[in-house]
This record gives structure tokens, sequence and C-alpha cells, in this order.
């Protein structure tokens, strides 16, 4: 299960638009509280779609006594095809560095509205709601204890927030030694963007297609 759920954290993880706006938060006037926000929003977020998938996923509306149903395999080879769609439209759009107009407002942002920028960044983006809808998939439809099903879900929340979670807890604690490094890691984000999330979603779309085609 975890080998199964860790190319979809890792693509969640990787989604640069929350990853850049913690670090810019983290380089804001209001560093500290913004960003803590920010994290919370955005586990809320990751936690919310992957769990009532999930919840769905395991309750029998996408599976059989013996095995995954075949609504299950289509949402996993549509999920599959999807990804590999926009990473082949994130490579057409590799060289575009321009920066969106988002990322210039975030120095006024306070802890209410940075919580709720987190919250909808991971419920209104597309490329994250595929891979949680994915993940809550291939979680509730693995015949797991609820024990089981619990954990895989910790698990994967843990893993895909924590290109999040790790900046923010470690400016926490040495926010001095820490604003060159994510300085540097926000501006090869911005010039990278687009590359980073054709080849993570590439790996991903065609794991899930895959997947989805030998379920038939």
């Amino acid at each position: 299960m975890i080998a199964d759920l860790l190319p979809l954290a890792i693509g969640v993880a990787l989604s640069p638009i929350p990853v850049v706006a913690a670090i810019l938060m983290l380089l804001s006037a209001n560093a500290g509280r913004a960003s803590a926000g920010f994290a919370l929003g955005w586990v809320t977020g990751i936690v919310t779609v992957t769990g009532l998938v999930t919840a769905a996923a395991a309750s029998g509306l996408m599976r059989s006594a013996s095995q995954p149903s075949i609504a299950a395999s289509v949402i996993k080879t549509v999920m599959g095809l999807l990804l590999v769609y926009i990473a082949v439209r994130q490579w057409g759009s590799r060289k575009d560095d321009s920066i969106p107009g988002w990322m210039k407002a975030i120095d006024e942002l306070g802890v209410a509205k940075a919580a709720g920028f987190g919250l909808l960044v991971s419920l209104l983006n597309p490329k994250n709601l595929l891979l949680c809808i994915t993940a809550g998939v291939t979680i509730g439809t693995a015949d797991l204890s609820p024990t089981g099903t619990a954990a895989a879900l910790t698990v994967f929340v843990l893993l895909g927030a924590a290109s999040v979670l790790v900046p923010v807890g470690g400016y926490a604690v040495a926010a001095d030694q820490l604003r060159g490094a994510l300085a540097r890691l926000k501006n090869w984000l911005q010039a990278n963007n687009h590359t980073v999330i054709a080849v993570v979603f590439m790996v991903m779309g065609t794991t899930a297609l895959a997947k989805g085609v030998t379920g038939f």
C-alpha cells in the first residue's frame, strides 16, 4: 500500500504552488503566523478530499465483495489519462517562467486569510485533487482494516504535506539559518515549475493508468 501511495504523495508534495506559497510566507513580514495558518489549511484540504474518497470507496460504492469493481478501475484509468494529459501540457509550457499575481499578494496575508488560502489551494487545485482522489480510491479499495486504512491515510497526508510542513516547522526553530536556502529554493521552483509538474505527473499518470487498465 505504501508503495502504491508513495508516487501520489510525492506528486502532492512537489506541487509547486503550495511550496512556493509557503516559502513566500516564510519570507514575508508576518512569516511565522501566516505560514502556520497556510500549513493548517493545506493539510485540512488534503485530509478532507482523501478521507471522503477513501470512505466512499471503502463503503462499497467502488468495489465488489472480492475485488475492486469496474467503477474503481474506470476512475483510476480516467485519473491516469488526466495526469498524463496535464504532464504533456506542462512540458509544453516548461519555458514559461512568469510569476502569477497571487504570489505578489502573499506578503499581506494574516493567519486567517493564509489558512483559507491554504485550504483553497488544496481543494480547488485540479492537479492536487486528482492525486488525492486517486489515493483515496487506492486506499478504500485495498481491503484494509479500519486501523490499516487510518494508517495509510495518515502516511499519505504526512508525506504529501511534508514539503510545506518541513520548511514551516524548520523556520519555527531556525529562522535565520533557513532564509537564504528558502529564497534559493523559491527561485528554483519558480524557474522550473512546469518541468517539475510534467515529470512527476507523467510518472504518476502512467502508474495509475496501468493499475486501472489491469483492473478490468
